[in-house]
């Protein structure tokens, strides 16, 4: 009996050790589920939340006013619908010079010095207004003080093609038009850098005809009178009629073969009945080799003639232009020159069948340590320009230019041109440049 009562009583404490055991195992559980349900709530109280700021900050849908910036060969910024544009670039340009040349040409023009220049330092601003009205402001501050380049207004859709009002430059000459950031050489040709006009205040009147996909035809014509670096005149004269036109006879494959044809005309009135025309040997930091100085001529007259034939990587391009000046007699100057360049690389010169001149080159690759070589261009050039005729005296100047592009991709490349002067029954003289260039 008395073992029968002990084992009851160590059953009776097994049970209620089990049961003591198992009861705050039970309410653990319980309380677990509790605060992970507790959190769960939370987190779905605070995520609604999140929702319902983002809801409020959230930005309204873009209008075709709003405006969006990205870059394209430079800073870019214009709206949606294309009604308002504006860029800001510039461009810097870092020449040093070598000179060489013989003792007639000392005694004839004086002895020239090495050198280094900031060529260009440029910063500019242009847009569009309401989808017609275009404007361009452009200085120039190389040599130390603002020299005004590009200031004008326009309408893009004016009655007869686009009207441009301000100060830029007159349409004569492919070389001339092409902008300074395109041109093959270091330095424009000996008889652009004489008689082209380049900039001037005036009104003008320009646009394209025979447009298919691109125009196939350029035109122009305004009236201008010639200004000071800082596009002011005080003068009676000074005036000019110049008038261009361009064709395309063939243009395949988006400019990669092009023959392009133009001809330029400019009638020109002379400030104080005075004209003077000069040239430096392609050399920006070289003196005039040849000069005709101031003569006296009341209006001048100048004719240009214009070819280019673009076949892949291969480009040849040509210009004569001819002054003929009133003198005692009337006086004929002129000068041409024929250049070619070749892509090792592959790659071809843009051309922009709207304005009717060169644009920028875009490597296949650009440049890069580990990656691309760039575009690499060879180019050659033979200029000439005759500034002897009548009783003006002014010299004949040959030069046989070599160059050597490295185009590191659109906005940068860098140039090696050697120039072989020869003035004619005076003396030879050899010149190295080389130029640092971005754009943007």
């Amino acid at each position: 009996m008395k073992k029968r009562n002990v084992n009851g009583l160590i059953i009776f404490l097994l049970v209620a050790m089990l049961l003591g055991i198992l009861r705050p195992a039970v309410a653990a559980d319980e309380n677990v589920d509790a605060r992970i349900e507790k959190l769960e709530a939370q987190q779905r109280a605070q995520q609604a939340e999140l929702e319902k700021l983002k809801a409020d900050r959230s930005l309204p849908e873009a209008g075709p006013t709003d405006l969006r910036v990205f870059w394209k060969d430079g800073l870019n910024m214009a709206t949606r619908d294309g009604d308002f544009k504006l860029k800001i670039g510039g461009r810097i340009m870092f020449d040093s010079t070598w000179v060489n040349e013989d003792d007639g040409l000392k005694a004839d023009v004086g002895a020239q010095e090495d050198g280094a220049e900031f060529r260009r330092a440029r910063l500019y601003t242009s847009g569009l207004i309401y989808d017609n009205v275009e404007f361009k402001l452009q200085f120039d501050f190389a040599g130390g003080d603002a020299d005004l380049k590009d200031a004008y207004i326009g309408l893009t859709d004016f009655p007869i093609g686009r009207i441009r009002v301000g100060h830029f430059k007159e349409p004569f000459g492919l070389e001339e038009l092409t902008s300074s950031k395109y041109i093959t050489f270091i330095e424009r040709s000996l008889p652009t850098v004489a008689f082209s006009p380049s900039r001037n205040v005036g009104v003008m009147l320009f646009g394209n005809a025979l447009a298919a996909s691109e125009p196939r035809m350029t035109w122009a014509m305004g009236v201008f009178q010639e200004t000071d670096g800082y596009g002011e005149v005080h003068d009676d004269g000074g005036y000019s009629f110049t008038g261009r036109l361009t064709g395309l006879p063939w243009y395949k494959d988006k400019g990669a073969s092009v023959l392009h044809v133009g001809a330029a005309f400019s009638a020109r009135d002379t400030t104080d009945d005075t004209q003077s025309y000069d040239t430096e040997p392609e050399a920006h930091l070289v003196d005039n080799f040849v000069d005709t100085g101031s003569f006296t001529s009341k209006y001048t007259q100048l004719l240009g003639l214009e070819t280019a034939w673009v076949n892949g990587p291969l480009s040849i391009q040509s210009e004569y232009i001819r002054a003929d000046a009133d003198v005692s007699s009337t006086a004929n100057f002129s000068g041409y020159y024929i250049q070619a360049s070749y892509f090792l690389t592959g790659e071809h010169r843009k051309y922009k069948p709207s304005a009717g001149a060169f644009s920028r080159v875009k490597p296949k690759k650009n440049y890069a340590f580990e990656g691309g070589l760039g575009a690499w261009e060879v180019a050659l050039r033979y200029s000439s320009i005759d500034l002897d005729d009548s009783s003006v005296d002014g010299g004949d100047l040959d030069n046989i230019t070599a160059g050597l592009n490295w185009h590191l991709n659109p906005n940068t490349r860098i140039m090696w041109n050697y120039v072989s002067v020869d003035k004619n029954g005076v003396g030879n003289a050899d010149i190295f440049l080389m130029r640092f260039q971005i754009d943007f």
